[in-house]
């Protein structure tokens, strides 16, 4: 019996895809950053599709935004501050939503984000394959062809369309990697909480369950409590020198811009820096410092109805402070959620607080204090 050419050309492309994406897995430890590795995938997907160029936009839960995540062809840092959704890039969307790969020929400007559109200039053939898989979205892969070029025939398409499944593989890979990183440090939290207990906490008992009875204490007894309570101490001050709680992941860019970015992409909630807000955000601090920012402003979207967050940055006796304040809790009492939570253990591994609450009424305020270095 005769196989169907198309058959033939689909099992020809999928195993074309899947030769690429062990190739590109199989140097992924010599790649130095994430973007690297999208990077080569990007050129890889150029080399097998024969395009011009090519780019990724993925979803990165680390900064909560859509980002570049990889480039063939195109300078990556062009995108740095990229605000990209799906409602700016109509051709995403409809890939997405249709999960196929889609062609715009011509003039494509309308397809992209208004302050990326002037990169694509002359008339193409833009290329959007959807990154999905398993009905999770992860991002796409857009890419270009000049006007001349032949149009995408089926087995092009299907060949995208693999490749964009196995470009979302990977994403979800990372993913995964990262919620196993997240459970490890959970069970050490866990440890750390039993080992004080069993330890530190047993001490303590002890010395109280002496000191509280009756009459003089012994010479011997005296001792013996000084000794259980340096023990204590001890134990706990080794206990402590490990990870409270999450480690904030290393970020691309600056508090600065996050402030703007989340301003642009929250324009109800009036997201404004203070005047004289000039202190330093100490490079040793960004990742504390946006995760927190981070955090407050998706709690004032969630909770709150501001119509104004006040951001604050002070250097007071040498300790960094930042505040972030929201002038929309109204009407109801607020319990803290476990991401501030989680925040507050973050400055502990930097020596520093998160205190958050409702300052005055109807203005909750979250608050981050980190001393010097003296």
């Amino acid at each position: 019996m005769s196989v169907p050419e198309s058959t033939d050309v689909r099992s020809t492309s999928n195993v074309d895809a899947l030769e690429l994406f062990v190739e590109v897995l199989s140097q992924a430890e010599e790649v130095s950053t994430p973007d690297a590795f999208y990077g080569r995938l990007c050129e890889a997907v150029c080399r097998l599709a024969g395009m011009r160029r090519a780019i990724i936009f993925r979803y990165d839960s680390a900064s909560r935004m859509v980002r570049a995540a990889g480039a063939h062809g195109l300078d990556l840092d062009q995108f740095a501050g990229a605000h990209v959704t799906v409602e700016s890039a109509p051709i995403a969307a409809r890939a997405l939503r249709e999960d196929r790969v889609v062609e715009v020929v011509g003039d494509v400007a309308g397809q992209l984000p208004r302050e990326y559109a002037a990169m694509v200039t002359e008339t193409v053939r833009l290329v959007c394959a959807p990154m999905a898989a398993a009905g999770r979205a992860v991002g796409v892969i857009l890419a270009d062809r000049r006007l001349e070029d032949p149009p995408l025939d089926d087995a092009d398409r299907h060949l995208l369309w693999t490749l964009g499944k196995a470009a979302a593989l990977a994403s979800v890979a990372r993913i995964v990697s990262t919620q196993a990183e997240k459970a490890e440090q959970l069970e050490q939290r866990i440890d750390l909480a039993r080992e004080i207990h069993e330890g530190v906490m047993q001490r303590l008992f002890g010395v109280s369950m002496a000191l509280d009875g009756n009459g003089d204490l012994p010479e011997v007894a005296r001792h013996r409590c000084a000794a259980e309570t340096q023990a204590a101490l001890g134990d706990l001050r080794t206990a402590i020198q490990r990870p409270l709680g999450r480690t904030p992941r290393a970020t691309r860019t600056t508090f600065l811009a996050e402030v703007e970015r989340l301003r642009r992409m929250h324009p109800d909630l009036g997201v404004t820096l203070e005047p004289g807000s000039q202190a330093r955000v100490p490079a040793g601090l960004e990742p504390l410092a946006q995760s927190v920012l981070a955090e407050a402003i998706r709690n004032a979207h969630k909770h709150a109805t501001p119509t104004r967050v006040s951001v604050r940055l002070a250097q007071v006796d040498d300790a960094f402070v930042l505040e972030i304040a929201n002038d929309g809790v109204l009407g109801r009492g607020r319990r803290a959620g476990m991401g501030l939570r989680l925040a507050a253990l973050e400055a502990l591994q930097s020596g520093g607080i998160v205190e958050f609450g409702e300052r005055e009424p109807g203005t909750w305020q979250v608050r981050l204090v980190v001393p010097g270095d003296d």
